[in-house]
């Protein structure tokens, strides 16, 4: 074997074994919570040593971090993908597909969506800038393109508003304001309370919160979803 296939193989055998370290602290944190992400459990579960562990991530903060940026990447992907396959001009159907896809994600990675919206893991501290700066703020200004979608048929509506700049934190407004230029104050506050809709009942789903209330939570959201876009003034879609 060649130096350069050596090489290439232990690069792709290390990465494969840092994903499965990934994928085994995510199923620590489904069966324990946060708390239960430690390398030492890890290792315990691959049956490696503790040291081995530290080969690929120095600290539990590193992997924390490493999984973080993971989960957003893959969320930001997943609903970019669904809103730029809607017609542009179609503002109820990009309203909807980008909510049926953050749903769908939540719902194919509950212990993803636990990880970044959910119960904190003790004790970790995110790198300055944030775990995921990137995908997250792919997130951030794809909520608020919600929002700018709906804007032109539900500015009437906010009129009265009085929101101000100076209402929202700059961190979130040096993410908008640039993707966004023409959205004032109110849409902003208009992007949050599309935001606050759609995960409030994706987490009370996640979470468990209605199995004992319905054995329909997709009609639930997709019903939900149709009186929001209505709020919008704008048709829903089917």
């Amino acid at each position: 074997m060649t130096g350069t296939g050596a090489t290439g193989r232990r690069e792709r055998l290390r990465a494969e074994t840092a994903a499965e370290i990934k994928n085994v602290a995510l199923r620590l944190m489904a069966s324990g919570g946060p708390g239960a992400i430690t390398l030492r459990a890890i290792a315990r579960e691959m049956g490696m040593t503790a040291n081995a562990i530290y080969g690929y991530f120095a600290t539990r903060d590193d992997l924390v971090t490493s999984l973080v940026d993971d989960v957003y990447t893959s969320l930001a992907d997943a609903v970019a993908t669904a809103w730029d396959a809607a017609p542009a001009g179609d503002p109820a159907g990009r309203i909807q597909v980008w909510a049926h896809a953050f749903r769908d994600w939540a719902l194919a990675s509950p212990e993803g969506f636990r990880l970044i919206y959910g119960d904190s893991v003790p004790g970790y501290t995110a790198p300055e800038g944030g775990a995921a700066p990137d995908a997250a703020q792919r997130v951030c200004t794809g909520l608020t393109a919600l929002a700018a979608t709906a804007w032109p048929h539900a500015e009437h509506l906010y009129a009265d508003s009085d929101f101000q700049w100076s209402d929202f934190d700059p961190g979130l407004l040096a993410k908008v304001r640039p993707a966004f230029p023409g959205l004032p104050p109110a849409g902003v506050a208009l992007a949050l309370r599309i935001w606050g809709h759609l995960h409030g009942l994706v987490t009370l789903e996640i979470y468990g919160h209605l199995r004992t209330q319905t054995v329909s939570p997709d009609k639930l959201f997709r019903e939900e979803l149709a009186q929001l876009v209505r709020s919008l003034g704008i048709s829903p879609k089917g």
